[in-house]
């Protein structure tokens, strides 16, 4: 897979003094980062396959200077990628070396809880279990849980439209958020949505979920807050095949039983978790399932039984239910560390993400098995099993000559996959730069165009995250407005390492 950002604007970087200190005019202090070596912590995300060294990091801790930031930059030509805990998985974050890096962490204050209204409103660099850590006592929660939950930030949620192990009965960021403050790149400060459920014009706020950066730069967030479930139960269900326990997920659907959580490791995943944590998982199975339920206890004993019966259908090999709070946080104590868990087993990994049809778990999961062993590489899998959410998670060592390639490439059939059997790019980590060239595998040019149309209406100077998502980046006026700007660059290596 050949990435590659937009080649840096040598004006730019010509002014790169006068740009720091009009910045350091705005957020004083120790607000801009221009050294070397302190840029070095905001030159990749959790995509480490790519690095880039921004222009400058300006870390604002006030809407106020968030809007001045925006405003300058737009006066002067000067390009701006929104950041907030560098978790992103698909390269949403990765910096210009003609931008400025905006940082969101230093916004990280928790405004308001609303127990009435059940909302709570954010700064975008707060937590997302930092969310639920605030509300637990009144026995309330923020329902997406993300596995980096203790790192990454709402923001980024916000940007990406983030899951979690929860997001099947609960739903994703799209789902509990109900308002955002929005700074334009003009430096303009709107708002969408509020603490109301539904809106009553266009839905805004639906288009910002998942925009990944390209639209605006998120200051706030409304988020809708529940109540703990009264009773909730964790199984462990083995299976004897990858294939097997994909028909039960299926079958369990298919029944119209919901669970709050169902999830799936493969034997790879399953040995190296056990490992991290010792929870005790069975290691003689090919296959696991964690399938959470909830509700009142007679709910969740006919749940049980009626998923238990599925299961032993589908050929389960093990079966446990969770006796109190505590084993059950065991059980998910393995599937929450699974990635870094599955550091074990090789020195680096890819960890891809796209989501297909549930029915067709088994025969997607096996054809991963055959397209890992053409490329000479092992996958561990790791996933949201009812949603059909797949993070094969493919295992190389970068310094080994060309397993960085392979494993690109694969990822590349994988995701190709997911399309052909009428599935998606991406489920909840973005397109950013990994997928981007490969969003024609799914789009059409006029599906393109009308989506760069949107990009338009928000950024006509196309100056906020430029690079990521589209795989060319036309010029607003070439799409029929009226707007005609600077024509976009060409597009050389991204230095890699």
């Amino acid at each position: 897979m050949t990435i590659s950002m937009p080649a840096p604007d040598p004006h730019i970087l010509g002014r790169r003094a006068d740009i720091v200190r009009a910045m350091q005019a705005i957020v004083p202090g120790e607000g801009v980062v221009s050294h070397p070596d302190g840029l070095r912590p905001f030159e990749t995300d959790a995509l480490t396959a790519y690095r880039q060294m921004p222009l400058a990091a300006v870390l604002p801790e006030t809407v106020a200077q968030v809007s001045q930031i925006l405003a300058w930059c737009h006066a002067h030509d000067v390009k701006v990628v929104p950041r907030g805990a560098g978790t992103s998985l698909s390269g949403g974050a990765l910096p210009l070396a003609d931008g400025i890096l905006l940082g969101l962490s230093r916004m990280n204050r928790i405004i308001e809880i609303d127990y009435a209204n059940r909302v709570a409103v954010v700064q975008p660099g707060v937590t997302n279990l930092a969310i639920t850590k605030a509300v637990e006592a009144q026995g309330f929660y923020y329902a997406p849980d993300p596995s980096s939950q203790i790192a990454c930030s709402i923001g980024g949620n916000v940007a990406e439209n983030s899951g979690g192990v929860h997001c099947l009965k609960y739903g994703l960021t799209t789902n509990n958020v109900l308002g955002v403050e929005l700074v334009l790149m003009t430096g303009e400060i709107i708002r969408l949505g509020g603490r109301h459920l539904d809106a009553a014009d266009l839905d805004l706020l639906g288009v910002v979920t998942g925009s990944e950066g390209l639209l605006g730069v998120v200051t706030e967030v409304t988020v809708r807050i529940l109540p703990k479930p009264l009773q909730a139960r964790a199984m462990l269900i083995g299976f004897p095949s990858i294939e097997t326990a994909g028909r039960c997920v299926a079958d369990v659907i298919g029944a119209g039983i919901i669970p709050a959580g169902m999830e799936m490791m493969d034997r790879a995943a399953v040995g190296a978790a056990e490992a991290f944590v010792k929870v005790g998982y069975p290691l003689d199975v090919e296959a696991l399932l964690i399938v959470e339920i909830d509700g009142v206890d007679a709910e969740c004993d006919h749940l049980a039984a009626e998923i238990s019966a599925i299961a032993t259908a589908n050929c389960a090999v093990s079966l446990q239910v969770s006796q109190d709070e505590t084993q059950r946080l065991a059980f998910w104590a393995g599937r929450k560390a699974a990635f870094p868990a599955v550091g074990r087993l090789a020195p680096d990994y890819y960890c891809m993400d796209g989501t297909i049809p549930r029915r067709h778990l088994p025969h997607v999961l096996r054809r991963i098995s055959e397209l890992a062993a053409a490329h000479g590489l092992a996958v561990a899998n790791v996933f949201h099993a009812g949603d059909g959410n797949l993070h094969p998670l493919i295992l190389y060592d970068a310094n080994q000559p060309g397993e960085l390639d392979r494993a690109e490439k694969l990822g590349n059939e994988i995701l190709r996959l997911c399309v052909e059997v009428g599935g998606v790019l991406t489920g909840e980590h973005g397109v950013g730069i990994e997928k981007r060239d490969l969003m024609p595998e799914m789009f059409s040019e006029t599906d393109l165009a009308h989506q760069q149309r949107v990009k338009c209406a928000f950024d006509p100077a196309l100056r906020l995250n430029p690079g990521k998502v589209f795989p060319t980046l036309h010029r607003c006026a070439e799409l029929g407005r009226m707007h005609v700007h600077k024509g976009q660059v060409p597009f050389p290596e991204l230095p890699r390492f």
